[in-house]
């Protein structure tokens, strides 16, 4: 798959804080990237820089095969993007919201409204259409906010943790809807704290820390970093007794018992607990540093 976004040596201070520190990272089309991070690492400059809102200070960035820097007005015509606050007209109704961003994309007014319809239901909003947005929930807003991202075809989406404050149900329906973007052969990069978000989301992990790529890979190859396995044993209060690596495998299970068994840790009563890792345990090694404020 052709490469839709391409970041070369991106580099952004503000004063004497330097916020992205030369960082590089392509995004193919048809496939869906996370950039991962805490609050401060610089995950929402790099999208305003990708968007053509914020200019960089260093280095080129290519999106939908124009440079973000020359070509700042082709590269809007191709993109899509949803920031961390909800952009709905909250004075109009949500099909209304729908049937003016198609206009303004270039459907005419019949088709607009077939369009808003359409997402409407996808979204699980048919009912409330017809409603002003004034009425809707933060969950509602958020939902129609990202299927204005959909009423035309955009060939780059991004999304600036689009699921802050949505509960689990509509943080799943709003992940089915990324998926579907993806599925159109739209290259979209998504930004997020949540964890489990990018584990279940992404082809592909970025993380972000002070201002650089820390580490790139699929989840499972993230987590394969991390070495396996933990084999706990624990008590019946729940807390953790013992503990010992293992490279998960059978045989390293087994191993990792002989090690705690001789060190007198298993008992007749003992529970065991395996623990495979997960992208918070990569996360919070590759992050754990001296706890300097990080860069914005």
């Amino acid at each position: 798959m052709a490469d839709a976004i391409v970041v070369e040596g991106l580099e952004k201070s503000f004063g004497d804080q330097r916020v992205l520190d030369g960082i590089r990272f392509s995004v193919a089309r048809g496939s869906i990237v996370a950039l991962l991070g805490e609050n401060g690492a610089g995950k929402t400059t790099t999208l305003r820089i990708l968007t053509t809102v914020t200019p960089a200070d260093a280095g080129r960035v290519a999106v939908a095969g124009h440079d973000v820097a020359s070509a700042g007005r082709e590269v809007r015509r191709r993109i899509s993007a949803t920031g961390q606050n909800v952009s709905v007209d909250a004075t109009l109704t949500g099909a209304e919201n729908l049937e003016l961003m198609g206009e303004l994309r270039g459907l005419s007014r019949r088709d607009a409204r077939v369009r808003a319809q359409e997402l409407l239901e996808r979204s699980g909003l048919s009912d409330a259409g017809r409603k002003r947005v004034r009425t809707y929930s933060g969950g509602m807003r958020r939902r129609l906010d990202l299927a204005l991202s959909m009423v035309a075809p955009a060939d780059v989406v991004f999304l600036d943790e689009p699921t802050t404050g949505l509960d689990t149900r509509a943080r799943s329906a709003l992940w089915e809807r990324v998926r579907e973007l993806a599925e159109a052969g739209a290259a979209v990069l998504v930004t997020t704290q949540y964890l489990e978000e990018a584990d279940a989301l992404a082809d592909r992990v970025l993380v972000l820390h002070r201002g650089r790529i820390v580490a790139e890979g699929t989840p499972a190859e993230l987590k394969a970093r991390m070495g396996g396995a933990t084999v706990a044993v624990v008590d019946g209060d729940g807390a953790e007794v013992d503990s010992e690596g293992s490279d998960g495998t059978a045989a390293g299970l087994r191993d990792a018992l002989a090690r705690l068994e001789a060190r007198g840790a298993l008992g007749a009563d003992s529970v065991i607990a395996v623990h495979a890792a997960t992208l918070d345990d990569v996360f919070r090694r590759l992050t754990d540093d001296d706890g300097d404020e990080a860069p914005r």
